[in-house]
């Protein structure tokens, strides 16, 4: 069985002119273990099957099923659920709760799973230093550069250690040396702990850290190769 099982997914809008299709058709096994790249022009559907594998998205039809469980049929609320215990998600636009720390801020996914305060606080301890981050944990946001928050985005989707990553455009604020620390981590999450990773990027050079790349056009998939060698070097 495959982790995620995509079955002829799609998701329009009505419009005065009829359907305006956003996916069409989508169907798509990834297996656990898994790096693949979804690649396309924009507007062609990457961020919104990113969103719908995330749970994130709810107006869709077809059927998807995650570690086996029927997606499509749960209630919103049972998919947050599921997304909480398996999925860490990058945002292309950060989506970090501005009143809250960075420190505040990793914790988050950390308190969905009932772990305790001192296990917490470590594991955040731990992420900082990972990321290189110690010195901004008192820090708001708003008090951070887009590279910064971005580095705090991506600590935050791996803090919990999930079973599923969704990165939209994970290294696209950062600059060249950081995009490959993040790629390089990827990596070694899905290589040494077996974390499936699913990214979106415009980056030939951020995909081939993968596996397999997934061309998406006007919401088709019209393309699937491996990718044939690694890319990079471990940081």
């Amino acid at each position: 069985m495959a982790m995620i099982e995509l079955r002829n997914v799609e998701k329009f809008f009505e419009t005065k002119a009829g359907r305006s299709y956003v996916l069409r058709n989508i169907t798509l096994d990834i297996q656990q273990g898994e790096f693949v790249t979804i690649m396309g022009p924009s507007g062609a559907g990457k961020s919104t099957l990113l969103s719908i594998l995330g749970m994130l998205d709810h107006a869709w039809g077809g059927e998807y099923r995650l570690m086996g469980n029927p997606v499509h049929e749960m209630k919103p609320k049972h998919r947050m659920e599921l997304n909480k215990q398996y999925v860490g998600f990058v945002f292309q636009q950060y989506h970090l709760i501005d009143d809250l720390t960075v420190q505040e801020n990793l914790d988050i996914p950390l308190s969905y799973r009932n772990i305790k305060r001192a296990e917490r606080q470590s594991l955040v301890a731990d992420v900082l230093d990972r990321f290189h981050i110690v010195g901004k944990k008192d820090l708001f946001p708003s008090q951070l550069s887009g590279g910064q928050q971005q580095l705090v985005g991506v600590a935050r989707a791996v803090i919990a250690s999930p079973k599923l990553i969704l990165a939209d455009e994970p290294t696209g604020n950062l600059h060249s040396k950081q995009g490959h620390e993040i790629m390089a981590l990827f990596r070694r999450l899905n290589q040494e702990e077996g974390t499936t990773i699913i990214q979106v990027t415009h980056s030939d050079e951020m995909a081939a850290y993968g596996h397999r790349v997934i061309e998406l056009l006007d919401g088709w998939i019209v393309g699937q190769e491996e990718v044939a060698a690694e890319a990079g070097s471990g940081v």
